[in-house]
Formats: structure tokens, sequence, C-alpha cells
């Protein structure tokens, strides 16, 4: 599975350079529960941190891509006003050139939710972090109790997010996303006002339901909701590579010939 999560995500590169032999694909992941073959049961319970909250910790991956390419891909209702509706209209009609991964710019919240490359999920006291393969990104969730940031905020790239339990579910609110972000690879857009609710729920321990709730009253008539999930991905480590020049690079060279 994880050379399959390989192949796709060489198949979206433009160019690679440079050798992943020296990189974790292959070490077995430590502590995890394993079937008598050893292969992980992904059905075993989800583990529990010291507090008793659900642990979303390891790395996961989304494994298909059609919520990357379309987040309501599956035939959710989206209302838009005019405007949203026809910039979204002109990117399909372009097919998305101007999306900001062509100019090597990363993604944002929704489409790494629903991107198909693996991502590191880190749940310590107070903070989840996310590390994306790629572009070399990550997102900060805090679940310490602080209040979003008053306005007026300064946009950033991922926006501000606030996290919280509701039993076994982590409730993650997000505002002050850029603008020029898009919802996902399709072009959907945002305006200032959007917000995200992010509910993650993991049933077992090969899996997390993610159910994304978009809500921006300057874009769209009344919010919606997007539901897929991630699979864990057992006995490897993500991948380092950048994107430089709208080109993606294996950024670990081999070694020069005269030095080997």
């Amino acid at each position: 599975m994880r050379r399959q999560a390989i192949a796709s995500v060489l198949a979206a590169m433009v160019l690679t350079t440079g050798s992943v032999e020296a990189q974790w694909l292959n070490y077995p992941t430590p502590g995890i529960p394993r079937l008598p073959n050893g292969n992980p049961d992904l059905n075993a319970p989800a583990p529990r941190t010291a507090d008793g909250k659900p642990d979303l910790s390891g790395i996961w991956r989304t494994p298909t891509q059609k919520y990357l390419e379309n987040l309501a891909a599956d035939g959710v209702e989206v209302l838009m006003h005019p405007w949203a509706e026809q910039l979204y209209k002109q990117r399909l009609a372009n097919e998305g050139r101007d999306r900001p991964s062509a100019a090597c710019l990363p993604h944002s919240v929704t489409d790494f939710d629903a991107h198909f490359t693996p991502k590191k999920v880190l749940q310590l006291p107070g903070l989840v972090v996310m590390l994306f393969e790629s572009y070399r990104s990550y997102r900060q969730i805090h679940t310490d109790g602080r209040p979003l940031p008053p306005e007026p905020r300064e946009p950033s790239w991922f926006g501000y997010s606030i996290g919280k339990w509701e039993g076994d579910t982590l409730e993650v609110e997000t505002v002050g996303v850029n603008e020029k972000t898009w919802l996902d690879d399709a072009g959907h857009p945002h305006s200032d006002a959007l917000r995200i609710i992010e509910r993650f729920q993991r049933p077992n321990f090969g899996r997390i339901d993610v159910q994304v709730t978009i809500e921006d009253a300057k874009a769209y008539k009344k919010p919606w909701t997007a539901r897929f999930s991630w699979e864990f991905v057992a006995d490897t480590e993500l991948l380092d590579w950048v994107c430089e020049n709208n080109r993606y690079f294996d950024i670990i060279p081999k070694a020069p010939s005269s030095a080997r």
C-alpha cells in the first residue's frame, strides 16, 4: 500500500531527482498492534492518551484523491453566491491553471485534509501538530483552551485553529484563512469570512473519520459538509521533498561518483 502511495506521489510530480533509498520507507512502526502474520491489526481498538482521549497520532493518508480534486465529490449540494460561482466556473474552464500549488505554494486546511500523500499527526498535551509530506508544511491545532485571536486577524495560509474534545470527537474550528487558498483543486473559492469546522473520530486503530464543514456566508448560501476517512500507514516514514520553481524535487541527492 505504501509503495502504491509513493507511486501516486511520483506520478503527480513534474520532475524528481535524487534517491529515496536512504529514507526509512520500510522500518517497522514500534508499539502498534499486529496480527499473527506481522501485519498491523487495523481493526484493533484505537489507542488512548493518559487522560483517556483517543490518540490520533500516527501517519495517515486519504486513500483516494477524489476529495482533493473536488471536496464535494460525493454529490454534496454546494450553493454559491454569483461571484463565487463565476470564479469557480472560470477555474474549471482553465483546468485550475492558477491553483496555488502550480506556483509551489502549499495547500491549506481542507485540501491537505483531503490530500492523498501521507501526513503525520502528533497529539501532545494542549496541541495537535500535523506534518505534511507534501510541501514540507505543518499545521498547529491548539487544544489548550485558548480562544481564537480577535479581529482584525492577519490572514494565514492555514488560518488559526483551536480544538476541543466532544466525547471521542476532536472538533476543530479554523478562521483567518488567506483568501489566496482554494478549498480543493477544482477551485471552490472562499472569502475572508470562511469558518471551517473539522471533526476527527478514530473508531479503530486503522481509521480516522473526517468531517469538514464549510461556513462562508459571503461565498455560499448555506454551509456544506464533506466526509471521508484517513487510513493508517504503518512501517514507513514521510518522504523528504520540496517544490522549487514549479517543480517537485526529492531533496536527498545521491553522493557524487568521486565521493563513493
